[in-house]
């Protein structure tokens, strides 16, 4: 794991895995791994009351509602759809379903507008078919098609940026649960492929999307809709914020402090930032950013990469004000004027108030505003 860039749910947590998988003797549907309810252990993580003799870390952080229906989902013949606003964990919890159902979360199909039908289902290798035919030797299987063969779950990300074609074709594949490949009918192979039990789709939509490709009533119907909500809980957010700079801390082999201090000035100004874009009149008076989680985890890691190769080893209000400033301002002047009117009339009177990191916070914001500026 150590050579490879980011290793997908089911090669980092493989020992987790194994070790749940070794004491699983409850029900499992169709060909999981996992029970249903080892599933949710290993993305929610263990509590005391579970009597493990190890300690299962938590993945995900949120209701658990919102796995429980996911994975109650995909026992069922219907398709999993997660929806919801860019940088609300949609794509990891997939992943996380489909490392522990199936033990593979790579089979993705990444929806755009030139996502075409072949992407879906299947194409050739075209010195193959030139020199011995269409055959099923000759043909490459898609991800959902390679599912559909192992009794996986496919993955289908951000579904409604693919056109109509494409979610037609996707209908069928949901209902009849076989791909035809019309192709091969003349030369005797079989031409159809069914899928095994234990697959489904996990398809992730961005509710910021809307209006993009909207997704059918058909296909609607073929799909278990599971929200996944912005989160608004501040412990919940510290805990996700930390989880992911603790794994870059490790992935980077960096030993860098990250004061519980900085990390309460991160989320109060995100959350100053969420209540000013909420009370907005206009878009204009609205950063471009969804100031989800996601960026806010962003944000921190710039602050903590820079602090490691270009400071003094350590963390401070400075840097991460210029990180913040840095990764929302996306727009000029649009969006510094938003994060100046922040610091002016939020965070100077804050810093007289209450003192602590947010006098050097705002300076280090004036700073990089006045040098984008």
């Amino acid at each position: 794991m150590s050579d490879l860039l980011r290793a997908p749910a089911e090669i980092k947590y493989a020992e987790e895995l194994d070790w749940l998988e070794s004491i699983d003797d409850n029900p499992k549907p169709f060909s999981w791994r996992l029970s249903p309810k080892m599933v949710r252990l290993f993305i929610l993580g263990s509590e005391r009351s579970d009597g493990l003799d190890r300690e299962i870390s938590q993945k995900w952080f949120s209701d658990r509602s919102f796995v429980e229906r996911s994975i109650v989902t995909l026992a069922s013949d219907r398709g999993l759809l997660l929806i919801g606003d860019p940088g609300t964990g949609k794509s990891w919890l997939a992943e996380l379903l489909s490392a522990a159902i199936c033990r593979n979360s790579t089979l993705v199909v990444q929806g755009t507008a030139g996502t075409t039908e072949d992407h879906i289902k299947y194409s050739w290798n075209v010195s193959m078919v030139i020199a011995k035919g269409q055959s099923r030797e000759s043909m490459i299987p898609s991800p959902i098609m390679t599912a559909m063969e192992a009794g996986a779950i496919g993955r289908f990300e951000e579904l409604t940026r693919s056109t109509s074609d494409v979610q037609d074709a996707l209908i069928s594949i949901l209902s009849e649960k076989y791909i035809s490949v019309p192709e091969l009918e003349s030369s005797g192979s079989d031409n159809i492929v069914f899928a095994k039990p234990g697959f489904s789709i996990i398809a992730t939509a961005n509710s910021r999307d809307r209006g993009v490709n909207d997704l059918s009533s058909a296909l609607k119907r073929r799909f278990n809709f599971v929200r996944i909500p912005v989160v608004t809980n501040r412990k919940s957010e510290a805990e996700i914020v930390r989880f992911r700079t603790e794994e870059l801390l490790r992935r980077h082999a960096i030993d860098l402090d990250v004061p519980p201090t900085l990390l309460d000035v991160l989320l109060q100004s995100f959350a100053d930032l969420r209540a000013s874009a909420a009370a907005a009149s206009s878009d204009d008076e609205k950063l471009e950013s969804a100031l989800s989680t996601a960026e806010q985890i962003g944000v921190l890691e710039d602050a903590v990469l820079h602090s490691n190769f270009f400071g003094e080893r350590a963390l401070t209000a400075r840097t991460l004000a210029s990180s913040l400033v840095g990764s929302l301002a996306r727009r000029e002047p649009e969006d510094l004027a938003i994060l100046n009117k922040y610091l002016h009339g939020v965070v100077e009177p804050r810093s007289k108030e209450e003192g602590g990191s947010w006098p050097e916070f705002l300076e280090g914001g004036r700073d990089a505003i006045a040098t984008l500026a």
